[in-house]
């Protein structure tokens, strides 16, 4: 008989209660893949929008399905093509997403998709780092093309992601203007935010002359983002796919992503965070029996920071 490991799944699309923890057999990798031994995963939004079944007609899931695509752990064994990793390796990966994720005991993972992690990280801190910090360096790296000198506005600054954008806009030289609540001001500052602004007293809109916004909310924030933008202004959402006729009509670039695995990104995002230029902040830890209550923190959206799984750290 195979051995088996835990692993939290669902067999249904609905509300906390399709979560279950159940025994499955521990997968094998295949020639282009790493088992890795979980330490630690993170949750992400994505992960409960994918258990309620709002990504399936995108993603097309098949059931059961483990649920969890943040992961740190050790490689205990790796296919036969596989050069980059070694058994024993202390890894990192957003892995993707339409395969079994990261709420379990091992997982199966590209070796491309990998990387080692930042050697002066925690498990936990590890883990929170890779679909987060990805999405920030895809979306203003990659996208918006971000320049030094620019002058971007990222929205809810506080958030995994925006304490991301926040850090890596300001390493390529931006002025980053950030909206987050008054308690929050402190927390983004200290990232290198050059202005936070309080969305429930001050008006982003006022701003003028941006050029680029990075939406992490979309609608009624993405719609007041727009008149903010200088012509010719880049606008990126991770919420929803910003109009084409409306980016048109402000002479706007505008672009959605949705975050891909790359092994290479998270090479850089480690070294950036062994030469202490990278943070990560941890908002809150489960255990392997608690991914519901994890859950329920991520729908919140008052979480600041990641919210961590163990299961062996």
């Amino acid at each position: 008989m195979s051995p088996l490991m835990k692993a939290v799944q669902i067999n249904e699309f609905g509300d906390h209660s399709v979560l279950l923890l159940n025994d499955v057999v521990i997968p094998t990798p295949n020639e282009n893949e790493v088992l890795i031994k979980v330490k630690s995963a993170a949750v992400n939004p994505v992960d409960w929008k994918i258990r309620e079944g709002y990504l399936q007609p995108l993603l097309n899931h098949s059931l059961p399905l483990t649920l969890g695509w943040d992961v740190s752990g050790e490689v205990v064994a790796i296919g036969k093509n596989v050069t980059n990793l070694k058994v024993g390796d202390a890894v990192y990966s957003r892995p993707d997403i339409a395969k079994n994720g990261s709420y379990a005991e091992y997982q199966t993972v590209v070796a491309e998709e990998a990387a080692l992690k930042p050697s002066s990280f925690t498990w936990q801190e590890a883990a929170g780092v890779p679909l987060a910090a990805l999405t920030a360096w895809q979306s203003l790296y990659g996208l918006a093309k971000l320049e030094s000198g620019d002058r971007v506005l990222i929205h809810a600054g506080s958030g995994a992601v925006g304490q991301f954008a926040i850090q890596l806009a300001k390493l390529r030289g931006a002025y980053v203007y950030t909206t987050t609540s008054s308690k929050n001001t402190e927390l983004v500052m200290g990232l290198g935010a050059d202005q936070s602004i309080d969305y429930h007293q001050d008006d982003f809109s006022q701003l003028k002359d941006i050029d680029v916004v990075f939406d992490t909310i979309g609608g009624e924030t993405q719609a007041k983002s727009w008149k903010t933008l200088k012509k010719g202004g880049r606008l990126v959402s991770i919420t929803e796919t910003p109009d084409d006729a409306i980016a048109a009509k402000y002479d706007i670039s505008a672009f959605f992503c949705f975050v891909q695995p790359n092994g290479e990104q998270l090479k850089k995002l480690a070294e950036l965070a062994d030469a202490g230029q990278l943070t990560v902040t941890i908002d809150s830890e489960f255990s392997l029996s608690q991914v519901a209550e994890a859950h329920k923190r991520s729908e919140t959206g008052r979480a600041q920071g990641k919210i961590i799984i163990n299961v062996s750290a």
